[in-house]
């Protein structure tokens, strides 16, 4: 009997699809904790490499880049070589990129082979909605999809904790090295299983790859981030300025060739006609202000504990816990809420971050420690970014086509994995820049002022997403449960 046929006869989830489950969840808590766990390794890779503000800012945003940029390639390799195989594939290579990562010699060499761990997660992490979708029905589908949304919130979290306690353990002498290393025999582990007990499937009928999409965002992407990262350490050199002109240069080529690719019946990264449904410009709007906050403020703060406050690795990672509680519980419990009340989550949640980061704001202003105010500001931060974050698929989903959704998809989970990258790069080079202002307090001060950017970008998001439920409230089409409708997954959300 097949996975899905024991669905259908138990209603519920045997033990064989538990296993399962339990195999790409992983491989998808992998991915997700690596996003975070060296957040706060990154002081003490800064010492240990001698890196610059800049080598670290593209540490981090690498694996973004990677991940955000071949996502949705990512997903029609698994429909052309089948979902297990593209798992594997990615396992593999996200497991010898994270023993890479961790023997990593030097800085320059570590953002090489971040961005090739980030390719492995691309690969990797589609497969697990689409192996969800295709061996999971009714009770058990909807049983694996919470444990699935679980284990995107849990997978912050721990990041934060785990990078923080591996780093002070300092095993073996190793220092921040741990926090890739540990991906290893949990790799290898998970490959070895996953080849014995992952369900075989046959290739779907392949989605054609858009080559010159993806060079040319990649390309946008690239020309965007690299002068945003090194202008403030080279004082903003001509050549820096030109690359950001291409960058929209990149952009214009990558709309062109979208439209020639979807006029030709291809099918290419980004469709036009998703960018017409109603509200969706709107929502990618706030999809990158929302990100790009919580990307910021997760890279400057760890900046500001460590560097400014002298907090060790431990207490750095520890010090999130309240953020990352928040942002689980709302993020885990918002559907509750009554189907009316949805288009207003997601304002809400922006205006309720913006009070917690000004309230994380008032508490460091003196270049403390902050007392009890630190944690509760955090925690309604992290509780209002969920909100703002999370439903953001769904919501932006609700007025698109049917047919039109596995683009849709991948265009937003995309966009939120760029939302992040801008967040770094923009907000992490504001603060490195000011916190090397004289002071009796640099960083404190430096984050003071990335905080509020970073409320002003929540309220803007605040704003565009009101937009977009205005322009969704004027429009009637058939709506559909992104839950139950068969799409082309692209990744996760957080």
């Amino acid at each position: 009997m097949t996975l899905t046929a024991a669905a259908h006869a138990d209603h519920g989830m045997s033990g064989r699809m538990k296993v399962l489950l339990a195999l790409i969840l992983t491989g998808q808590f992998m991915a997700v904790l690596d996003a975070s766990i060296v957040n706060v390794a990154i002081p003490t890779i800064r010492l240990d490499l001698r890196a610059s503000g800049s080598d670290l800012q593209l540490i981090v945003a690498g694996y973004v880049i990677a991940y955000a940029v071949l996502l949705i390639t990512g997903a029609r390799l698994g429909n052309r070589f089948g979902f297990r195989k593209a798992f594997l594939w990615g396992l593999v290579l996200f497991t010898a990129a994270s023993f890479a990562c961790g023997v990593a010699p030097s800085s320059q060499a570590l953002i090489v082979v971040r961005a090739i761990q980030g390719a492995g997660a691309a690969l990797m992490v589609p497969q697990v909605f689409s192996l969800i979708q295709r061996n999971f029905t009714g009770s058990a589908r909807a049983q694996a999809l919470s444990t699935w949304a679980a284990a995107l919130a849990l997978g912050g979290l721990v990041g934060q904790v785990l990078g923080g306690v591996l780093v002070s353990a300092d095993l073996f002498g190793a220092g921040w090295r741990p926090v890739f290393l540990v991906n290893v025999p949990v790799g290898l582990v998970l490959l070895v299983a996953s080849r014995r007990l992952l369900p075989l499937d046959q290739p779907a009928p392949a989605r054609p790859l858009d080559v010159g999409g993806l060079i040319s965002l990649a390309a946008a992407v690239l020309l965007l981030v690299v002068p945003l990262v090194l202008g403030h350490e080279q004082g903003w050199p001509a050549w820096m300025l030109g690359s950001l002109v291409l960058s929209v240069v990149a952009i214009v080529v990558f709309g062109l060739i979208e439209r020639s690719v979807e006029r030709r019946g291809g099918a290419p990264l980004i469709a036009e006609r998703v960018l017409r449904a109603p509200g969706m410009s709107a929502a990618l709007i706030a999809i990158v202000l929302a990100l790009a906050a919580y990307g910021g403020f997760l890279f400057t703060f760890t900046q500001h504990l460590q560097g400014g406050l002298r907090d060790t690795a431990l207490q750095a990672g520890l010090t999130f816990v309240p953020l990352a509680a928040g942002f689980a519980l709302s993020s885990l419990n918002w559907r509750r809420l009554p189907s009316r009340w949805h288009q207003l989550v997601i304002p809400s949640g922006c205006v309720i971050a913006a009070i917690g980061y000004l309230g994380v704001g008032l508490a460091i202003s003196d270049g403390g420690t902050g007392g009890l105010l630190l944690p509760l500001a955090l925690f309604t931060s992290g509780f209002g970014q969920g909100m703002a974050a999370s439903p953001i698929l769904t919501v932006a989903l609700s007025r698109v086509a049917p047919q039109d959704a596995p683009d849709a998809s991948g265009v937003l989970t995309t966009v939120i994995q760029l939302g992040l990258v801008t967040g770094v790069a923009t907000f992490g080079s504001l603060f490195l820049t000011e916190a090397v202002v004289p002071e009796p307090h640099p960083t404190a001060s430096a984050m003071a002022l990335t905080l509020w950017l970073i409320v002003a970008a929540l309220v803007a998001c605040a704003i565009a997403s009101v937009a977009m439920v205005r322009a969704q409230s004027a429009t009637v089409v058939v709506e559909f449960d992104p839950e139950t409708i068969e799409v082309e997954d692209t990744g996760d959300v957080a």
